[in-house]
C-alpha cells in the first residue's frame, strides 16, 4: 500500500477547445473548475505564472473544490523568466500577498518553472531557493513587506502555520549537473521530472520528501496523448515514489484536449 498520498491532475483548467468535449455542453464556465474537481484530485493554477492574482479568486477557487481536493501554484514569470532569481525580494513579497494562502489546507507544492534559456548557477540558485518560506508563517510575514501595487488587494495573514513545499522545473542542459541535486536537497526542493518530448533535459532525480512530475506530451511536446501502454508505465514509476513520499503529477499536453482523459487514465491507475 502506498505509505504518501498521490495527486494527479492538469496544468489549468480554462481551456476553450475542452467546452463540450471534457466539459458538458452547456455547462457554464464559472462550473469549470468544479467539474474538473470531481474527477480529479488537484489541478496547477497557472494563472498566477502570467499575472498575480486576487485573493478573492483563491476563495472562490477554494470554495469550488472537495475538502481533500489540492492545488499546485506556479510561480510569477516575472521572478523566473524576467528577473531570473535575482533581486526577488519585493516579487516573493507580491507573489505570497496575492492570496495563495486563501487555499488554506489545499495548498499544495509552489512550482518555479525556469526558462530554457537560463543556465545553472549555484551562487544564484542558492540564494534563491534560500529565500523561499517553507511554512505559510514565515510567507505570510513575507507577504506583509508586498509593495502598494498590493495594498488594499492582498492576503498576509494565514489561518494556521503549515508547511510549504517547492518544486524546481528545469530546462537548460546545463542542468544536468550533479551539484543541481546537492543544492536542491540541501534546501528540501523537489526537482521536476518533466516530459517533454525531448525537448528538455529530463532528470529523474529524488531531491525532497515529495515527487513533482509534468507531462508535457511524449512525442509533441503539448500536444501528444499518452498511450495505455505509457500510463501503465508511469503508474508503476509512480507507485514506486508512493511508497515512500506524496506524488504529484500533472498533464500540460492540452492541445488535443488529452490532459485530463490523459490525467483520469493514470490516477484510476493509481488508485
Amino acid at each position: 500500500m502506498a505509505g504518501g498520498k498521490i495527486r494527479v491532475g492538469t496544468s489549468g483548467w480554462v481551456y476553450p477547445p475542452w467546452r463540450g468535449t471534457f466539459y458538458p455542453p452547456k455547462l457554464p464556465q464559472r462550473r469549470e473548475l468544479e467539474h474538473l474537481s470531481s474527477t480529479l484530485n488537484s489541478v496547477e493554477i497557472n494563472g498566477s505564472f502570467y499575472a498575480l492574482q486576487k485573493p478573492d479568486s483563491f476563495r472562490k477557487w477554494f470554495g469550488q473544490t472537495p475538502d481533500d481536493f489540492e492545488f499546485s501554484v506556479k510561480g510569477p514569470r516575472f521572478i523566473t523568466h524576467m528577473k531570473k532569481l535575482v533581486d526577488v525580494e519585493t516579487p516573493l513579497a507580491n507573489f505570497f500577498a496575492s492570496g495563495i494562502l486563501a487555499l488554506e489546507h489545499k495548498l499544495g507544492p509552489v512550482l518555479w518553472q525556469l526558462p530554457p534559456t537560463m543556465p545553472f548557477d549555484r551562487d544564484v540558485l542558492q540564494r534563491f531557493l534560500a529565500q523561499l518560506p517553507t511554512t505559510t508563517a514565515d510567507a505570510a510575514r513575507m507577504a506583509a513587506h508586498h509593495d502598494a501595487r498590493l495594498d488594499g488587494r492582498s492576503l498576509t495573514t494565514t489561518d494556521t502555520d503549515r508547511p510549504v513545499r517547492h518544486a524546481l522545473e528545469v530546462r537548460h542542459p546545463s542542468f544536468v549537473d550533479s551539484d543541481v541535486a546537492d543544492v536542491l536537497r540541501d534546501a528540501g526542493v523537489a526537482l521536476v521530472h518533466a516530459d517533454s518530448a525531448g525537448k528538455f533535459p529530463v532528470i529523474d532525480e529524488v531531491t525532497a520528501d515529495f515527487t513533482y512530475a509534468r507531462l508535457h506530451g511524449d512525442a509533441e511536446l503539448y500536444v501528444s496523448g499518452y498511450t495505455d501502454d505509457a500510463l501503465d508505465t508511469w503508474a508503476k514509476r509512480f507507485g514506486t515514489r508512493a511508497r515512500t513520499g506524496d506524488v504529484y503529477v500533472y498533464f500540460d499536453n492540452d492541445a488535443k484536449v488529452r490532459a485530463p482523459v490523459d490525467a483520469r487514465g493514470l490516477l484510476d491507475r493509481l488508485t
